[in-house]
């Protein structure tokens, strides 16, 4: 972890969505699980190593442990954000008991856990729709291989108090990051996955009512000290589709102006969905898959699902509020992240801008091939 960004009264954070490394991801690296998958129609995880190099190119394995990140690092580097944090939506355990009748069950060999220490990765949020894949034991085995590892999770533990408890970074000047982590039902959690007071399992929401947002602002409340920057991370909704239901709006809306969080960090979609800033506050509606073994599967195309983003906000450490939003395109080739060129970075800014304006911002596409948030109060800003 980095400290405070150039600009010494900014924090700069780097934030992206589901970062999925099993399956396929886990067969190409030094020390993967057995295959044995139970999907209706694939029986290995190989045989999406196999869709992909038919996609796209032989892939040498076992690969070493930075591989699948591929230009992602250079960039990582080159930004120097304090804070790492990714939608880690994988169990990583070698456990077989895959949970009965899921349909996907994610795995990645504890032996592989390298693969994320290679990014430097400070924070991996668990309250998605795939850490309980292989079962409460392979629940409590991923989180004893990251926390062993160096990792901070949210979203996941032995309890429900663990589960909901924050995972805190110090930044400077006595301030703290502090990123809460709810999965909700609509993104494919099973309701049996919820923690209890006695049984392991995922921090779930029980809807996007005001009680809950009210129940949340206590929970805060009970965690915040002056000065924390608050990142409430959200796993909610389907894979596909750019719509913001107006429930979906107003809940994020109601999270900032009542439970006083400063970043909505949303994902589950596969694609970037419309990114809004509410009375200064961020909130990104869904953040896309920056990594997975998806590749050489059709359908959905015109979403272009393989086109990714790594988000670099900027927020105020006096305020919270949001001063800068840049990020990188990305795109997944032979089971790693490289840059976008120029004419995908085109793409993903144009179909960013056409969602976003409903919301009142838009997407620059920048001279190296960034792209840049625009909103009224921050033209300036980022000019």
């Amino acid at each position: 972890m980095n400290e405070l960004s150039a600009a010494a009264n900014t924090v700069r954070l780097f934030l992206c969505g589901d970062v999925m490394t099993g399956r396929g991801v886990d067969q190409i690296l030094p020390h993967p699980s057995a295959p044995q998958l139970y999907e209706p129609y694939v029986s290995s995880a190989c045989e999406y190593v196999e869709l992909a190099e038919r996609a796209h190119g032989r892939i040498s394995k076992p690969t070493d442990f930075s591989y699948i990140w591929g230009d992602a690092l250079a960039e990582l580097d080159r930004r120097q954000p304090a804070v790492r944090i990714v939608n880690l939506e994988t169990a990583v355990t070698s456990c077989n008991d895959a949970w009965p009748g899921k349909g996907i069950n994610y795995r990645m060999s504890p032996g592989n856990v390298r693969c994320l220490t290679a990014a430097n990765l400070d924070c991996c949020v668990l309250a998605n729709n795939h850490t309980l894949d292989w079962g409460r034991e392979g629940l409590v085995e991923t989180l004893q291989v990251l926390h062993d590892a160096g990792f901070i999770t949210a979203g996941a533990g032995a309890n429900l108090a663990q589960a909901c408890k924050p995972a805190c970074f110090d930044l400077s000047d006595g301030r703290r990051l502090v990123v809460f982590a709810y999965g909700a039902l609509d993104s494919g959690i099973p309701y049996e996955w919820r923690a209890t007071e006695r049984r392991p399992g995922l921090c779930v929401l029980d809807d996007l009512s005001l009680h809950t947002v009210e129940k949340i602002a206590t929970c805060i409340r009970s965690e915040r000290r002056d000065g924390d920057i608050i990142v409430m991370s959200l796993h909610w909704g389907g894979n596909w589709g750019y719509e913001v239901s107006d429930e979906r709006r107003r809940f994020a809306h109601q999270l900032i102006d009542i439970a006083s969080v400063d970043i909505v960090y949303g994902h589950s979609s596969h694609h970037p969905k419309p990114i809004e800033v509410h009375r200064g506050k961020l909130i990104l509606y869904g953040c896309g898959d920056l990594l997975n073994d998806y590749e050489g599967i059709g359908g959905y195309e015109h979403f272009r699902s393989e086109l990714g983003l790594m988000y670099f906000p900027e927020i105020d450490c006096a305020t919270g509020n949001l001063v800068r939003l840049t990020m990188t395109p990305t795109r997944i080739r032979r089971l790693r992240i490289n840059l976008a060129d120029r004419s995908e970075a085109r793409w993903l800014s144009a179909a960013l801008s056409r969602e976003c304006q409903p919301f009142g911002a838009s997407v620059r596409l920048l001279p190296e091939g960034g792209l840049a948030l625009e909103w009224p109060q921050a033209v300036e800003a980022i000019a």
